[in-house]
This record gives structure tokens, C-alpha cells and sequence, in this order.
């Protein structure tokens, strides 16, 4: 598998490069790229009565740009403004279930929008980890029930917190299956 990790407006390089590492590490036979190019974030995706932006537009926009980077699998979207589905106040990301395109937003991760001091290593492992659990969902991996499993839904911080920044033992099985069938896939287009 490719994976491609798209920067959507100013995003940190550390950032970038520490979802560059875990992504590697929980995927040893996987290349996982940052994209060069930067995109603008779609302003389109604004809602003016909620001051969020709309996460199904900036799938979107992540998937305009998959479809001119064929040399990629999978395009993980990294945006730092606050997103949101309709039926919900908030999301930590969203994802193609199963597909090629999932993005996650850094807004509500950072220590500061909870009113706690500057963290960065609690910062960059809350990114890593919600990409991971987008990438999950590329795979058609569903919310796991176990708390600690990075499968598990976050409706709070709090939740992303206890999450571990990799698979339960199930979950892992599943993404074994679903790589299997990918390689079967991209083998089948060579």
C-alpha cells in the first residue's frame, strides 16, 4: 500500500512527519509519502452559522487531488480548522468507508483548545493517532468497542487520550485481511 498525506493549509512539518512515522511503523510494507504540494483550504467548505467547515467538501477536495496522484493507495487530508458532519458538533476526521481518501483536523487536538498549557508530544501522538484510525477506516475497519483499540470512536479528547496508537487484536486481523485483498488488488493491475 501507498499512502500519500496531503498538508491542507499551514500544517507544522514535525506534525506531518510524526503521522509520516507511525503510519510507517504500524504499516512496515507500506510507503507512506507527505506530499509536496500544499492545497488551499477549500472555502467553499465553510458554514457561517456553525464557523466549522463542511469535513464531506474537504473529502472532496482530498479526492480531486488522489485522482492526480494515481502513484497513491490511499490520501490521508490533514487540516488544521474545526470539521463537521451534520449529524454531529464536531469531528477529529472523516473517512471513506471503505475508499481512498480520509481527512483529520488538528483544531480540537491541540492541549490549548482544551484550555491546558502547550504539549506538543501529547499534540503530535492525538494526530497520530486519529490518522491511524481514518486510515482504519480507508480499510473498512468499523468502530471497535474496545477502549484502548485506535478503532474505538472519540466523541471527546478525552477518549483520543486513553486510545492506544494501534490495532486490538481483532482490528488487526481485519486489516490484515484488508491489506491481503488490496495486494490481490494492485497485483491484478500490474
Amino acid at each position: 500500500m501507498r499512502i500519500g498525506i496531503l498538508r491542507i493549509g499551514r500544517i507544522s512539518a514535525d506534525v506531518a512527519d510524526r503521522i509520516q512515522e507511525t503510519l510507517s511503523k504500524t504499516f512496515p510494507e507500506t510507503t507512506v509519502s507527505v506530499i509536496e504540494k500544499e492545497v488551499e483550504v477549500p472555502q467553499q467548505a465553510f458554514n457561517e452559522t456553525r464557523k466549522q467547515y463542511r469535513s464531506d467538501m474537504m473529502l472532496t477536495a482530498i479526492r480531486n487531488c488522489a485522482e492526480e496522484r494515481p502513484e497513491f493507495d490511499r490520501v490521508l487530508g490533514i487540516v488544521d480548522v474545526d470539521i463537521f458532519v451534520s449529524r454531529l458538533n464536531f469531528v477529529f476526521g472523516e473517512a471513506e468507508h471503505p475508499g481512498k481518501v480520509a481527512v483529520i483536523s488538528l483544531w480540537r487536538l491541540k492541549p490549548e483548545f482544551g484550555h491546558q498549557p502547550p504539549n506538543e508530544e501529547v499534540f503530535e501522538e492525538r494526530s497520530a493517532k486519529e490518522a491511524l484510525h481514518e486510515i482504519g477506516h480507508t480499510l473498512g475497519l468499523d468502530h471497535c468497542t474496545n477502549p484502548f483499540c485506535v478503532m474505538h470512536f472519540s466523541n471527546s479528547i478525552l477518549e483520543t487520550d486513553v486510545k492506544k496508537t494501534f490495532f486490538c487484536s481483532k482490528c488487526a486481523i481485519r486489516v490484515e485481511t484488508a491489506l491481503g485483498n488490496l495486494g490481490e488488488n494492485l497485483e491484478g493491475n500490474i
